[in-house]
């Protein structure tokens, strides 16, 4: 006969392992985003070891600043960390459901994007025909079309959505008198004024308040419970534990503003 005391601690450490949460991984993507996964990784193994130690959830973190690497990488993660473009062109496809807002360093929860042109060149929608239009959501045209530019008005089938990580050199061409025009996100616009040929050039349409980025979890692959448990944590994250990935805070979803956003996209897509 098994001796009882044995059988117990079977059953205690069967029962620990059964209840140990699985290992989740959150996957990054910011496309045009500055630096390589080899860049990010010392600082994602970072953020992921002090989320794990709050939350009692084994995470791992891995980075991509392309598209379809993200997309890739979303297939399998069970949490993202995405830029609002990334998050509406691939909310239905991924079976995202967004959770919190990551805030951005020295940067308002919500983020208004802007269109930047030279001066006098774009005084209406209509004059953006024939254009290039840089952005580094330009893989999402109808975020640009949609959720940047609706309020400017219906930007014409002839102008060219393009995405660039490259902003200062199309803000320099727009300046010079080259037919483009550029979306900027906040932190790009808050920097627009340090440039040499800044007076060159003027904001010529701004968009509704938006997050600048979504964390969301994949699809069912995030138990609710072992979500609490991760949300508890993010939120508790000090600013100082996510210098290194450049953000200072996570915040409660604006539902409204994502919304808004979503619904802009979705007129834009069709």
């Amino acid at each position: 006969m098994p001796d009882v005391r044995t059988a117990a601690v079977f059953l205690l450490v069967a029962t620990v392992a059964v209840a140990a949460p699985a290992k989740q991984t959150i996957a990054v993507c910011s496309p045009g985003a500055v630096g390589t996964q080899a860049d990010a990784q010392p600082a994602l193994d970072a953020f992921a070891s002090q989320t794990s130690l709050k939350s009692g959830v084994p995470l791992a973190a891995v980075f991509d600043d392309t598209e379809a690497g993200g997309v890739a990488q979303l297939k399998q993660a069970g949490i993202a960390l995405v830029s609002l473009p990334f998050f509406l062109a691939h909310e239905q496809e991924l079976k995202l459901h967004a959770r919190l807002i990551p805030v951005q360093q020295g940067r308002p929860e919500l983020e208004h994007w802007t269109l930047v042109a030279k001066k006098g060149r774009v005084p209406n929608a209509a004059a953006l025909a024939d254009m290039t239009i840089y952005s580094n959501a330009g893989f999402a045209p109808a975020f640009v079309r949609g959720a940047v530019l609706g309020g400017f008005g219906a930007v014409p089938a002839s102008s060219k959505i393009v995405q660039s990580s490259s902003v200062l050199s199309a803000l320099r061409k727009a300046a010079n008198g080259d037919a483009i025009a550029v979306v900027l996100d906040g932190a790009q616009q808050a920097s627009l004024a340090t440039l040499p040929y800044a007076s060159q050039l003027e904001v010529v349409a701004t968009s509704p308040a938006m997050p600048a980025g979504v964390v969301a979890t994949v699809d069912s692959r995030v138990p609710e419970s072992t979500w609490t448990a991760i949300d508890k944590a993010l939120r508790a994250l000090p600013p100082d534990q996510l210098a290194g990935v450049r953000l200072s805070k996570f915040v409660a979803l604006d539902q409204p503003a994502l919304d808004a956003a979503r619904k802009a996209y979705a007129g834009a897509a069709k």
